[in-house]
């Protein structure tokens, strides 16, 4: 049976690979970002993809959006995000840290909480709530690390809110990820060869292997599997 699956930020990147799994899989996928040209493009090359342009760090953006869902979500995919340090204009004084780090905080873990508290009453029984993390989260990056560490955490919180009506809650926290627009083409080749070499498998991750992650969590076989923390790193920074 076809579900309904909103994915957000999903015009690049993981969000665009995760909307070409389910829409393959016969799903109905919505997705969503603020850029209305990655986001056309997408859903015009997928059969089953619609999209709606919608900035997740603004109340009245997702209102309007929620207005627009399906009455009924059988997964939401918390995706938007990213390491806004990149498009810092480099201003070190106090005022400019504060908006900055803030940048980070509203990207990464605020849109997911506001997401999810915007489309709660259509968030069916036995669904399936997904964030997407980082390796950040336990190794640090400044305020983007501190974001990501907060989203796990909070996660706890949602899954226990969520438990009682079936839906289970789970963060996907890849390593390095060839194949995105995470690095903003930033990445210097000594840094690469750093992170694949912190690896146990000896490669970058692929889109695939967390597409493969998040839908294994959106699946039936995962519905006792909730507040969790799903390291896809290659073994970049190992847990037990």
């Amino acid at each position: 049976m076809a579900r309904t699956i909103l994915i957000t930020g999903g015009g690049t990147g993981i969000g665009r690979a995760l909307a070409e799994h389910f829409a393959a899989h016969g799903d109905r996928v919505v997705i969503t970002g603020r850029r209305p040209g990655p986001l056309k493009e997408t859903a015009d090359a997928l059969t089953g993809v619609t999209a709606a342009v919608c900035d997740h760090t603004d109340p009245a953006a997702l209102h309007r959006l929620a207005a627009e869902l399906p009455e009924c979500l059988d997964v939401l995919v918390n995706n938007a995000g990213g390491q806004t340090d990149f498009d810092a204009d480099g201003a070190t004084d106090l005022a400019s840290y504060a908006r900055d780090f803030r940048a980070n905080l509203d990207a990464n873990l605020l849109s997911a909480a506001l997401t999810t508290r915007a489309v709660d009453d259509r968030l069916a029984a036995g669904g399936a709530v997904i964030h997407i993390g980082s390796i950040a989260a336990d190794q640090g990056s400044g305020s983007y690390g501190a974001a990501k560490a907060g989203l796990a955490s909070w996660n706890i919180d949602l899954a226990r809110t969520l438990g009682p009506r079936g839906i289970t809650a789970n963060v996907v926290s890849p390593g390095y990820i060839a194949g995105t627009e995470f690095f903003r083409d930033q990445l210097a080749d000594a840094r690469r060869e750093h992170l694949i070499a912190a690896t146990a498998t000896g490669r970058p991750g692929a889109l695939d292997d967390i597409t493969g992650a998040v839908a294994f969590l959106a699946s039936p076989a995962a519905r006792h599997v909730t507040g969790q923390v799903l390291n896809v790193n290659g073994g970049a920074c190992p847990t037990r």
